[in-house]
């Protein structure tokens, strides 16, 4: 089952002022990418904020492959990358997941925003194995680690506060721990008028967490060496091969 399916219509309006200082961050990432002229993937897309971060950073006309497994989420990027006449030339929406997905060699770069803590520990290793096949020389994955970083309970925590129109929607979140090395969140997506609630959607995600030394080792083993950049409260990562 796809939790998207309930929460997608509130997500783009909850992770708008995440992106606002997340963006120019990723921005500022691929600009110390190496590689030349290449196709650019973003791994798990969501609803585009990330593609469009990338076709404006990277100069040239790149093409941009936007790998998103979730049909809920996919209608809210493919609106968006149609309403744009530059990201309509440059972006193609595949319906795949980050692992499994039909990509060529030769990448100018990868972008993985929010996304490893979808993937099980075997499937993130795969990623990071792909990303070392597939990278141009020079080229490298950009990837966020935020925090939790070990399987720890956290508290409800009102996560964003968006009015559009007369109403106003609410993202609240907790988590517990629910395995050796996972957490599930439950995120509580509230819409209100007046103060009065009118509906709310709770939605489970299942979530695998790592610390970044974890992470680092694993990239390793597939050689990659991955490096902190930007703000650390971003907990944005740079993953090359040794000497790019």
């Amino acid at each position: 089952m796809d939790p998207y399916e309930r929460s997608a219509e509130y997500l783009d309006l909850m992770i708008a002022g995440t992106w606002q200082s997340l963006g120019p961050a990723l921005a500022e990432a691929l600009q110390q990418v190496k590689a030349g002229p290449g196709p650019v993937v973003d791994v798990g897309a969501g609803t585009g904020r990330g593609v469009r971060v990338i076709c404006a950073a990277l100069e040239g006309d790149d093409p941009v492959l936007a790998v998103e497994p979730s049909s809920a989420m996919r209608a809210v990027l493919l609106a968006r990358v149609h309403d744009d006449p530059d990201l309509r030339e440059r972006v193609t929406v595949l319906a795949e997941d980050a692992v499994r997905a039909s990509l060529p060699d030769g990448l100018r770069a990868m972008v993985a925003m929010n996304v490893l803590g979808h993937l099980p520990p075997a499937e993130r290793r795969a990623l990071w194995a792909g990303a070392a096949r597939r990278l141009a020389t020079g080229g490298a994955l950009v990837v966020s680690v935020t925090p939790p970083f070990a399987p720890e309970q956290v508290p409800r925590t009102r996560m964003a506060s968006v009015a559009v129109g007369a109403l106003h929607y609410e993202g609240w979140a907790t988590a517990e721990p629910s395995g050796e090395d996972e957490i599930t969140w439950r995120m509580d997506y509230r819409v209100l008028r007046d103060g009065r609630p009118l509906s709310e959607v709770t939605v489970d995600y299942r979530w695998w967490v790592a610390s970044e030394s974890r992470l680092a080792e694993e990239a390793a083993e597939a050689g990659l060496v991955m490096r902190p950049v930007g703000q650390p409260g971003l907990g944005l990562h740079l993953l090359t091969r040794p000497g790019e």
